[in-house]
């Protein structure tokens, strides 16, 4: 009978759990749409208006490469704190996401230099259709960041409380990790095809 029950409580539990990752993907899904279309009307727009701006007067691959090659990096920390947790090593754990948050705080201080070195030079949100859409898009994306390094900071205060685990709080990082590996998707597709695009 005993066995029965704990058989029926992990299940329970892994019911659970699968609610949590598929909860997250369904938000992903919503999410990807979201900046689909924002990329979509940034790039159709550029291509309706083409002489409105010119961006490569103005944007910086060396910066936007090192952001990128930072938020790149803190996607690889981040699945080792996934790692760290699923291990029960939770003093690494805290260590990856330090990392993690450092390097999302270094990838917010550039778009934050990026955005007032445009908005000095004449660029703003209401400038022209180029703006509208550009501040619109890495806004949101700046938006996503902060909210992932803001969850990731709580979980970092979470785990000196004594109450995270392996067992119960594995799939939580794991969630976390979900979201922040798709905000570093999202920028890789942006920088591509609004920052490069504009030098080929």
């Amino acid at each position: 009978m005993h066995t029965a029950e704990a058989t029926h409580e992990d299940s329970h539990d892994n019911l659970i759990i699968d609610n949590k990752k598929l909860l997250m993907w369904v938000f992903l899904g919503s999410d990807c749409m979201f900046f689909g279309t924002l990329i979509s009307t940034h790039l159709i727009y550029r291509k309706l208006y083409p002489e409105s701006f010119d961006p490569t007067a103005l944007f910086s691959l060396e910066l936007t490469s090192f952001s990128t090659f930072i938020l790149l990096m803190s996607s690889f920390l981040m699945a080792l704190a996934v790692s760290a947790m699923h291990k029960g090593e939770l003093k690494s754990f805290r260590n990856n996401v330090i990392g993690v948050v450092f390097f999302g705080l270094i990838f917010l201080g550039c778009q934050v230099y990026e955005f007032a070195h445009f908005v000095h030079e004449g660029l703003t949100l209401s400038t022209n259709t180029f703006g509208s859409t550009f501040y619109m898009m890495t806004g949101t994306h700046g938006v996503h960041v902060a909210i992932g390094v803001f969850w990731l900071v709580c979980m970092y205060f979470y785990s000196h409380t004594g109450k995270m685990n392996a067992h119960e709080s594995a799939v939580d990082v794991e969630v976390a990790g979900l979201y922040w590996h798709f905000v570093d998707i999202v920028w890789i597709v942006i920088f591509t095809v609004v920052y490069l695009i504009e030098f080929i």
